[in-house]
């Protein structure tokens, strides 16, 4: 059974994301300062914001870039990254963002399969960089001998190009997601993806002109990209940018610049809870936080409300949506914490029995069966790129993108997410979800973070064992162990424990399990 958003649809304006965010600036805008570097005295305004993506968008031009080459943008947040990534879209170019994080080899893969002519980087993160292309086809921002610099294609002068492009068949971006499972791959957004997605929820999140918005996770990441980025510009809201994420850094900004929005992921939640300094800083303009990129427990959720003193909610996307398909409203208090909220307009789902493939029918009362989670709407990707095999597993014929992700739906219409579909664990057929014992085990006053992967045991069974960062050497596992079997099924206890320094993350939060399986 398909269910549709509880909003009625909205409109999709067939425009380039440059036209639809800045197309009919108006006048009173300009003068509002558009993005400032945490800590920094003067910011960007609109005005001037526009004036430097044209100007990045000529100089571009002047170095043969036409629409449909690929750009490969390679840079932690910053005003720059503000201006160059839509410098590049302006000039009618594919923008692939690159991870910080990532390898020369990891950078290499990434760029050739992208089929990227020109790379922009950053001096500190140039080493991984450079050798992949031409030095002449690597832009250093903040200067490098023998690579141009940001000033140096500002210093031109030059207007921007005049391109005409389609909006639902042009790539606006191509970052790279590993999806349900395998290597990362070529995500294909369109511009009318990436408008589509902030046209869908402009009207649940509610950013407004009077919003300062934390930018601190990464514009790399799609969420960062289109949920930090393009909401708030086209909301204009001020961006206050991180490089990276430091917490007394980010407290002492966020208290500083009088930040009301915190975008965040699970990680950033459980240092707004536990941290000895979030009490040392003062955070009363925070109104709303909302996290993303990996479910939030809702217990966590109720401690960094109360210790905040502000509204906290959360939403579900992935890369190949651009990527918000569902988000809790900004005017519904009903709905619980740990719930991503309901559909965004413009949007059907699905939930399939992943045994059985038949759809699970929402309830009229109380929770849904769990179901794998398919979905379908205008900010849905075109495919993988170069990969139509990986393309067919993920998008069928229908549209509908299967997500991996095992899913549940409340007779209000209020989803929450289970786990993910490979990552269950099977204990002598039964369905373990290693979402619901992180949760728990970051209830324990001794655990200061966890993970749960599926490992064999000396028969052969599939056990879940908990990789554990304690935050008092007094724990043992053994003691640990007994504290979760007080708390769930028989079948969902925890069998193994290993104590570890940190649970391995990505930029956007999402525990790496591979790394853990590889342990």
């Amino acid at each position: 059974m398909t269910i549709t958003s509880p909003y009625p649809d909205v409109e999709i304006p067939d425009l380039s994301v440059h036209d639809f965010l800045f197309g009919d600036l108006p006048d009173d805008a300009g003068h509002r300062v558009a993005v400032i570097a945490a800590g920094a005295e003067r910011g960007t305004t609109y005005t001037e914001l526009v004036e430097q993506i044209d100007g990045i968008a000529g100089a571009l031009a002047a170095r043969g870039v036409v629409p449909g080459d690929v750009v490969a943008l390679h840079s932690p947040n910053s005003p720059a990254f503000v201006a160059l990534f839509h410098g590049i879209l302006r000039a009618g170019a594919t923008v692939t963002t690159v991870n910080s994080l990532y390898t020369s080899a990891e950078i290499g893969r990434q760029l050739a399969d992208a089929g990227a002519t020109l790379a922009i980087t950053v001096g500190a993160l140039s080493p991984a960089m450079l050798g992949h292309l031409p030095d002449e086809r690597v832009m250093v921002v903040d200067g490098a001998d023998g690579h141009e610099s940001l000033a140096d294609w500002l210093a031109e002068g030059r207007s921007a190009p005049s391109v005409t492009i389609d909006p639902a068949t042009h790539l606006a971006v191509l970052p790279y997601s590993s999806g349900t499972t395998g290597l990362a791959k070529g995500v294909m957004l369109t511009h009318r993806n990436l408008v589509a997605n902030v046209a869908q929820t402009i009207g649940i999140i509610t950013l407004g002109p009077q919003d300062r918005v934390a930018a601190v996770l990464p514009f790399f990441h799609i969420y960062g990209m289109t949920v930090l980025l393009n909401l708030s510009l086209f909301a204009r809201a001020q961006l206050v940018t991180f490089p990276r994420f430091d917490l007394a850094q980010f407290l002492g900004a966020v208290a500083a610049q009088r930040c009301t929005y915190l975008f965040i992921a699970p990680p950033i939640a459980l240092a707004l809870a536990r941290h000895p300094l979030v009490a040392e800083h003062d955070l009363s303009s925070v109104h709303t936080i909302l996290s993303g990129a990996a479910p939030l427990d809702g217990t966590l959720a109720d401690a960094v409300a109360d210790r905040i003193g502000c509204r906290v909610v959360q939403g579900y996307g992935m890369t190949e949506m651009s990527p918000v398909s569902h988000v809790v409203p900004a005017d519904r208090t009903d709905i619980p914490r740990g719930s991503v909220g309901l559909l965004v307009p413009n949007m059907a789902c699905r939930l399939v029995d992943p045994a059985s493939g038949g759809d699970i029918e929402p309830p009229t009362d109380g929770m849904s069966a769990p179901g794998e989670l398919w979905c379908q709407g205008p900010n849905v990707m075109t495919g993988y790129l170069g990969d139509d095999e990986a393309t067919r597993e993920t998008l069928d014929a229908d549209g509908f993108l299967h997500t991996g992700d095992i899913a549940t739906v409340d007779a209000g219409g209020a989803f929450f997410i289970v786990d993910r579909l490979k990552e269950l664990i099977k204990y002598h057929g039964y369905q373990v979800p290693p979402a619901e014992l992180e949760a728990l085990l970051l209830a324990h006053p001794d655990v200061q973070d966890a993970a749960v992967i599926g490992v064999p045991d000396d028969e052969g069974e599939e056990v879940p064992k908990a990789f554990v960062v304690r935050s008092s050497e007094h724990l043992e596992a053994d003691a640990l162990m007994a504290w979760v079997a007080e708390r769930v099924a028989p079948h969902k206890k925890v069998r193994r424990v290993e104590f570890i320094d940190s649970v391995p993350k990505s930029a956007s939060g999402k525990i790496l399990r591979k790394d853990l399986r590889a342990r």
